[in-house]
């Protein structure tokens, strides 16, 4: 499966920006997604993940309340909608599939399909 994420610019603190992630493949409904970051200088983690049918999502403490994963099987996307942004969030922001677990795992190495990336900075 081929992942392409898009979404990312300029925005500035305390504003509002959706990611995207489009899927190639007839699979895409199998697989468990998650949402990572890398920061400047910084190890890749992860910041959301959402089961395969979208009724079960996790987020790191740092982006609860403030990010909504969601996806639509239908038009094999995964979204990321994310609020009240704060310059640490600048980072490039990835996709990614697990093509064999059933439930949405947290681990980097889980993951077997990644997405380009895609970055934007949170900057007045």
């Amino acid at each position: 499966v081929q992942l392409q994420a898009s979404g990312g610019g300029l925005v500035q603190p305390g504003g509002s920006l959706r990611l995207s992630c489009a899927a190639s493949g007839r699979s895409f409904s199998t697989y468990p997604m998650g949402w990572f970051r890398q920061a400047p200088g910084k190890e890749r983690e992860v910041v959301a993940t959402i089961s395969r049918n979208g009724g079960s999502t996790y987020y790191t403490d740092v982006v609860k309340g403030r990010f909504t994963i969601s996806r639509d099987n239908a038009k094999n996307t995964v979204y990321l909608q994310m609020n009240s942004l704060k310059p640490e969030d600048t980072a490039v922001y990835y996709c990614a599939a697990d093509r064999d677990s059933i439930y949405a795992s947290r681990r980097i190495e889980s993951y077997d399909y990644w997405g380009q990336g895609t970055h934007f900075t949170v900057s007045s």
